[in-house]
């Protein structure tokens, strides 16, 4: 039996303390991207309908029946995968039994 070399992990560095965020958060220039609002600010939760509201929802419907659609046209792939097999069945035992009659025929 071969025995496996353990594996040894460096050792985590330690959390920075309060001090060294704080003085991290100090150090920063005031047009870090972090501390920037944006332009516009978004209003926009439901609570203010607007053209920007209208046109998610419109995307959100849209999106739901690209999904609803996906979903039938699976199903109806499955549908015809099985058909298909069924007429392969069908046609096989066709043949089959064509072939048979000949036999008998001649």
């Amino acid at each position: 039996m071969s025995a496996k070399a353990k594996r040894v992990l460096p050792t985590r560095p330690e959390p920075p303390t309060v001090e060294q965020i704080l003085a991290d958060v100090r150090g920063t220039h005031p047009a870090d991207p972090i501390f920037l609002l944006p332009a516009e600010p978004q209003r926009e939760h439901g609570l203010y309908p607007g053209p920007a509201a209208e046109e998610r929802e419109r995307l959100y419907r849209q999106s739901r029946g690209y999904v609803e659609m996906n979903r039938r046209l699976e199903e109806s792939r499955e549908r015809l995968r099985e058909q298909s097999q069924e007429l392969q069945r069908a046609g096989a035992a066709l043949e089959r039994g064509i072939a048979e009659m000949r036999q008998k025929a001649f």
